[in-house]
């Protein structure tokens, strides 16, 4: 039987270790939404600096997997990776157990949780390295490129729904759909901005295409709206006039800054229709 998809981070941690080596740690935790009605499955293990290769993973999966299960918990159905410069460790050792690795940014459970471990957890370890820390070289973005055709529907328009009305998306008539729980201290009233796309044709092929390229979050740039998915992809949805560059600009940084960065994309076949040929819940979180 298999539960959940599974999000991982294996990296290292701002704690020094006593041979002066930074803290390796594997975190996993299940997705929301897999059917599972307990709390979500987590493991946590340190890795010795020396071990750090798909070997030492891939034994360190099997023991999550058997703890998993015997926490009542399932095997994952997938593993999604976030970190582009682990992406082969991580699929050589997945390999290994049968399991298929989405290279995806969609793990927003991991990234709270990791935020969290960093304000709460790390500090208290010893050689927990205090301060401000010289950050990763920053990646290059890549250049976007416009949404496949097959994403492309007839017309799109932006708009808000209630973050009270969105716990509510489980309960909604959807095809594909990418739901995630609304962050904490959301209020009801709280206007959440999205996309909906419209397509009277082809809405569920538009949705199960939208659905496979894994969106993460969406971005204004210049005059562009941006969808940023899977590890790095970067689709560019439309060109926008200077007013609705600045409106879309503005709603987006509030729901950052106040809504947890809060978004979604709809597809449906007319702005009248009720249902939804695909539904997805975005988030714009830092990636630690």
């Amino acid at each position: 039987m298999t539960g959940a998809d599974w999000e991982l981070d294996f990296y290292s941690r701002p704690i020094l270790e006593a041979d002066g080596r930074k803290r390796w740690e594997l975190l996993v935790t299940s997705s929301p939404g897999g059917g599972e009605q307990s709390a979500p499955f987590r493991f946590a293990k340190r890795c010795p600096s020396g071990e750090v290769n798909s070997l030492w993973l891939t034994e360190a999966l099997r023991e999550a997997i058997e703890t998993a299960e015997a926490t009542e918990h399932s095997a994952p159905l997938r593993l999604r990776c976030w970190r582009s410069s682990m992406r082969t460790m991580v699929q050589r050792a997945s390999a290994e157990l049968g399991l298929e690795v989405i290279a995806s940014r969609r793990t927003y459970a991991l990234l709270d949780w990791l935020q969290q471990r960093e304000r709460e957890v790390y500090p208290q370890e010893d050689g927990f390295m205090a301060g401000p820390l010289a950050p990763p070289p920053a990646p290059i973005p890549t250049p976007p490129v416009p949404l496949p055709e097959a994403v492309q529907g007839d017309a799109w328009s932006w708009a808000t729904l209630p973050a009270g009305l969105l716990r509510e998306a489980s309960d909604w008539p959807m095809g594909f759909s990418g739901l995630v729980p609304l962050p904490d201290g959301v209020d009801d009233d709280a206007a959440i901005p999205g996309l909906r796309l419209f397509s009277s044709s082809r809405a569920l092929a538009v949705a199960g295409w939208l659905g496979g390229l894994e969106p993460v979050q969406m971005t204004v740039e210049g005059r562009q709206l941006l969808l940023e998915a899977g590890q790095d992809d970067r689709w560019l949805v439309s060109d926008l006039d200077e007013r609705a560059s600045a409106e879309i600009t503005t709603a987006l940084e509030t729901s950052r800054t106040s809504m947890g960065g809060l978004q979604f994309i709809a597809v449906q076949t007319s702005p009248e229709e009720q249902s939804f040929a695909g539904f997805w819940m975005l988030r714009d979180i830092p990636m630690v």
